[in-house]
């Protein structure tokens, strides 16, 4: 790292030209502008008379040296601005000695710049006037009266690896909150203070003071935006107090980074800032992180993730100082008081891409056992090395920890040095080496007990919260953009664009050949009309063989005497070849007689066929009407596939799926049913390829990205995953399941910062939608509420999820007392374990770093009356699933259920149980009704009927209306062969006034049930519902074969008509197809029906036995016989 040179460079600040300036005795007054850098006057200008249009020509230029080995460092630099007070001088009067002077105002130059590696920079800075200033009344004009300034150094105050390596740190510290009753305006004055450290140079700690809060006792809300200031004392104009182009522009709670951002607690929020007590800094301090620094500071967060940040209160007190009745107001030694700590999440600060965090939080009585728990901070900043620095330096108490260097001469001598920081922040060289270092074992007499607070927890009793701001010029860990995240992918998975058809090829060789072979055809027809007309038109329909026999002669002759048939030959030539070079691939010569003849045979053979073609595709004969086809569209092939998928018919449904593609094989949809499907029969490999296939069609696809990510993991490329997981967070960052995802991802790495950060983003965007979705219902009912009263009303938010309120509660059976609502949970965790130990899979745990979670009552369980859903349609391919595996938003919504749904919905069922575990543990999920019914499914799947039916118990019990926990005990019992259970609960499903999510299979399973019991008119019924909502040929297999039984005969031959041309290839179609036409008597159709029936291997043995009894009834039937 390249060292910064031991020597001393000059900073020159250069005032050009003033504008706008006017004086107490005139707009033309004398005026002079005096410099002052770190409490040091750099000095004063020449005389300067103001013109009458206000300007004044200055050039006046200061400096002062830049050290950073013991004089001005870069953290002066950072937080201390130049200051420049424009003095006017008053004419003598008769008799004065000494000129009177008058201060006109004072502009502040940030030098921030020189921190960005900038050598010099030209700024224009306002003059700000004092109070009673001519100046606070502007000229006419329009300009602001202002300070045209440059700053020059002669080279870069920032090495290379600086610039690139370090940081500044900028802490405002905006305010504290609803603090205790005892703090009271009147009285002894107090100083209130907050500070906390961080590392500045290397693993040295800087402590950052803030001062001199101001009490106010509330009433209103504090005005944003609203500026911020410096942590300077003794600006002379109130204008120069605030930083340029910095100020504090508040914002939504739920935004926050901070314990009090949910929406239950914007109640207390608002009364706090609106009506309570509060104490006012507004005060912004910065802080240069050399490369170490940054090191460590990035090291501390990640190791002790809180971070303390004390607040107290001392009492000013006046002592004599100086001269004979002068005094000073000073804090007295030693007298803390109302020693508080919060506990500032400094984690999100390791997030990719995060420079900023701002929000409130707690204040909790300062007790060295718990800070160091929480913290691993082992000094007090204000009781251990305050007290340090007390007993070294009695002058400034806890207002000035430590001395400075003695300041310079031009300082008026009728006033005391100050040896103190101007700004009360202590050097960093003089500070204790290290928050972790070491601890005073003697508090301050007069401090309460280390174990014991009481002052202290007067802020929990009132509720006292402070809000803080902490950003970064840069983000300490660097994010990937998403140019590099689309070009990652991109190497990964090329994007495959559809080919383009060439204008030569094969295809175009045989369309050539087929127009020349129509020309030459009409030329030798034009010639034979020439020839023989009109003996044809005499002739016409007597004309015999041996007529056109002669007449094939005389056209011959004629042909081979004039040239033509030459001609002919010569036209036919060039598309020969191009057929012999593209169709053929003959491009050098044979290697012997007998290869060329036997090509010439065959291809003679195949140009005489395409002859033939082209001869009948001009001339054509009388051509038979086409066959009517039915057409299947691709959603009907979907539904097919999923029947075939639901009754374990593999094979067919993955010959639906590939006829989809074969048909449409640049529609992404296509591929990833095709990889779902794969997903379920677990090939992974081929899954993968699907998914893969997708990405390459589009590559700014978020469900192809997030499904590659997921057989990623699965496959365990896990760097691949990442990629994927991220690329699809930066194309949306909207998306709730990207984000959890990307948070599982990083559980699995044990990266918990970033699994942390993933699950916090992922909540908040959840939020955002919630809110979004309400506003969006309420505005479309015309009903305009508060948002915010709306919070507090119906929902509550937790660290990963929101629970919305209903107004309609139904009420959940459940043991009294909260030792039985433990126990229950004990039972929850203990079938979870259970079911990590059927799954090999590990239940992982989820960590909540905010502290004030634990203290929270859990909520109670409300379950919503859900709302009528539309009926699903064959065309909506969203309803295409498994049963169970898509079911209505319930009362609690958190982001672990939204990414349970998208991976139930694509057929993940071996990632779902890691999710499941979150959703367990989840403060705002746990096991609800929704919970019970995806683990009854995955064990459905498993064909664990025992298992399923104990959680579709639970979900009974949860929730006892729900049709969705019908549906699913229905499609249990029916696997399970318990077709009479089955039967109620599929009536009971039905009956609701709300569809369960998935109500095919349902009505499909009930139709044959009614069959089976020969209740035929209900399975009519039951199968035309089907048929209506979504028609197959299952479902009118069913209502063929109910109305076969009912002897509705032409009904029954429609239905199976219909059946039968969504799909041929079923032999019970056909079956019953015999059976029709046999009773109403068409020999013909029955033995065709019948020969099918045999060619496809009806398995029915049942309905075969009752073919043949009809077939010998009637006669007829069986052709075998």
């Amino acid at each position: 790292m390249e060292q910064v040179p031991s020597t001393g460079r000059l900073v020159q600040i250069t005032v050009t030209e003033g504008y706008d300036l006017k004086g107490f005795k005139g707009d033309t007054p004398v005026t002079f502008i005096r410099a002052e850098f770190n409490q040091v006057v750099l000095g004063d200008s020449a005389k300067i008379t103001v013109s009458p249009e206000g300007s004044a020509k200055y050039n006046f230029t200061s400096s002062f040296e830049f050290n950073p080995e013991g004089g001005i460092t870069l953290d002066d630099l950072a937080h201390k601005p130049v200051f420049l007070t424009v003095t006017e001088v008053l004419p003598k009067e008769k008799k004065q000695k000494e000129e009177k002077t008058l201060i006109l105002g004072q502009a502040v130059v940030d030098l921030l710049p020189l921190l960005e590696g900038q050598s010099s920079f030209q700024t224009t800075v306002p003059l700000h006037p004092v109070q009673g200033s001519p100046l606070e009344t502007p000229r006419s004009s329009a300009k602001q009266c202002s300070l045209e300034v440059k700053v020059l150094v002669a080279e870069p105050l920032l090495t290379t690896a600086q610039i690139s390596g370090g940081n500044l740190l900028k802490v405002t510290l905006e305010a504290a909150y609803s603090v205790p009753e005892s703090f009271i305006p009147t009285g002894p004055g107090q100083n209130y203070m907050v500070g906390l450290q961080v590392p500045s140079l290397g693993e040295k700690d800087y402590p950052i003071l803030f001062k001199n809060g101001t009490l106010k006792l509330g009433g209103e809300r504090e005005p944003v935006p609203r500026p911020k200031k410096w942590p300077i004392a003794n600006i002379l104009a109130p204008g120069a107090n605030n930083i340029p182009d910095a100020f504090i522009v508040g914002g939504p709670y739920e935004e926050e980074e901070g314990e009090l951002n949910h929406p239950e607690d914007s109640e207390f929020r608002n009364q706090a800032e609106c009506i309570k007590k509060r104490i006012i800094w507004d005060l912004e301090s910065r802080c240069y992180l050399d490369p170490s620094a940054v090191v460590s500071f990035q090291k501390r967060i990640a190791d002790c993730r809180l971070w303390p940040v004390e607040i107290t209160r001392v009492p000013l007190v006046t002592v004599p100082k100086g001269k004979a009745g002068k005094t000073e107001k000073t804090d007295e030694e030693g007298q803390l008081s109302f020693h508080g700590v919060a506990y500032v999440n400094m984690v999100p600060l390791l997030y990719p891409g995060v420079k900023r965090i701002r929000g409130a939080f707690h204040v909790y009585p300062y007790l060295d056992s718990v800070v160091h728990e929480k913290t691993k901070c082992l000094l007090s900043l204000f009781r251990d090395i305050g007290h340090h620095l007390i007993h070294n330096n009695k002058i400034g108490g806890i207002n000035s920890l430590l001395s400075k260097q003695a300041v310079s001469k031009n300082l008026k001598e009728d006033k005391p040095v100050k040896e103190k920081d101007i700004d009360g922040r202590p050097r960093p060289g003089d500070v204790a080496p290290s928050i972790q270092s070491q601890s005073s074992d003697t508090p301050l007499e007069g401090e309460p007990p280390l174990s014991h607070n009481p002052e202290g927890q007067q802020y929990v009793e009132a509720g006292t919260y402070i809000v803080l701001e902490i950003q970064l010029d840069k983000a300490l860990v660097p994010k990937r953009m998403p140019e590099e995240l689309a070009r990652r992918v991109k190497e990964m998975i090329p994007p495959r664009p559809p080919l383009t058809r060439r204008t030569g090829g094969a295809q175009k060789a045989m369309s050539d050949y087929h127009t020349q072979i129509k020309n030459i055809s009409r030329a030798i027809l034009d010639e034979y009309y020439r020839m023989f007309g009109k003996q044809v038109a005499k002739l016409e329909s007597d004309m015999d063989s041996e007529t056109l026999e002669e007449q094939k002669c005389q056209l011959s002759y004629e042909l081979n005497c004039s040239g033509k048939y030459f001609a002919f030959k010569e036209q036919l030539k060039h598309a020969v070849v191009k057929i012999v070079r593209e169709k053929y691939l003959k491009t050098t010569s044979f290697e012997s007689q007998e290869e060329l003849q036997t090509f010439i045979s065959e291809l003679y053979v195949f140009l005489v066929d395409q002859m033939h073609v082209a001869l009948n595709q001009t001339m054509p004969d009388d051509v038979q009407g086409t066959i009517a086809t039915i057409f299947t569209s691709s959603e009907q092939l979907r539904l097919f596939a999923f029947e075939a998928e639901v009754n374990e018919n593999f094979e067919m449904a993955a010959a639906y799926y590939k006829e989809r593609l074969v048909r449409e094989p640049q529609n992404l949809d296509h591929w990833l049913d095709y990889g779902a499907f794969c997903l379920l029969t677990e090939d992974n490999i081929k899954a993968q390829e699907c998914f893969r296939k997708a990405l390459s069609l589009n590559q700014s696809h978020i469900h192809s990205l997030l499904l590659c990510g997921v057989l990623a993991v699965l496959l365990e490329n896990y760097e691949q995953a990442e990629i994927f997981f991220e690329d699809a967070t930066c194309l949306e960052p909207t998306n709730v399941v990207a984000w959890t995802l990307l948070g599982l991802y990083y559980e699995i790495q044990n990266n918990d910062i970033r699994m942390e950060m993933a699950f916090h983003e992922a909540s908040k965007q959840l939020q955002a939608q919630m809110l979004q979705a309400q506003v969006t219902k309420q505005k479309s009912a015309g009903v305009v509420e508060d948002i915010e009263e709306r919070g507090k009303r119906e929902s509550s938010l937790g660290p990963w999820g929101i629970t919305n309120g209903s107004a309609t509660a139904i009420k959940v059976e459940a043991p009294a007392g909260p030792g039985a609502a433990l126990s229950i949970l004990d039972k929850f965790l203990e079938e979870s374990s259970k079911l990590q130990s059927d799954s090999q899979e590990p239940i992982l745990t989820t960590q909540t770093w905010d502290p004030s979670i634990n203290q929270k009552p859990s909520n109670t369980f409300i379950k919503e009356i859900p709302t009528k859903k539309e009926a699903s349609k064959c065309q909506d391919s969203s309803a295409f699933l498994h049963p169970g595996l898509h079911y209505g938003v319930s009362q609690t919504t958190t982001i672990f259920m939204e990414t349970i749904r998208f991976l139930m919905k694509v057929k993940a069922v071996q990632y779902v149980h890691r999710v499941l575990a979150h959703e367990l543990l989840c403060p705002q999920g746990g096991p609800s009704c929704e919970y019970y019914l995806v683990l009854a499914q995955t064990h459905i799947l498993k064909k664990d009927f025992a298992k399923a039916e104990e959680y579709l118990q639970q979900a009974t019990q949860m929730d006892y209306l729900n049709p969705n926990v019908w549906g699913l005990k229905g499609h249990l019992y029916f696997l399970n062969g318990n077709h009479s259970e089955a039967k109620a609960c599929y009536e009971r499903t039905i009956s609701f006034v709300v569809d369960a999510s998935e109500m095919h299979f349902i009505f499909l399973r009930l139709g044959l049930i009614y069959l089976e019991e020969k209740e035929y008119e209900k399975a009519k019924k039951t199968y035309m519902q089907a048929c209506k909502r979504s028609p197959s040929c299952l479902t009118w297999l069913g209502l063929g074969i109910a109305c076969y039984r009912l002897e509705e005969l032409t009904e029954a031959e429609d239905a199976l008509s219909e059946a039968n041309a969504l799909n041929n290839y079923n032999a019970e179609v056909w079956a019953y197809l015999a059976l029709v036409c046999l009773k109403v008597g068409r020999q013909l159709e029955a033995e065709q029906a019948y020969k099918y029936m045999i060619k496809l291997k009806l398995k029915d043995e049942a309905l075969l036995a009752e073919i043949h009894t009809l077939q010998e009834t009637v006669g007829f039937g069986n052709p075998s016989f």
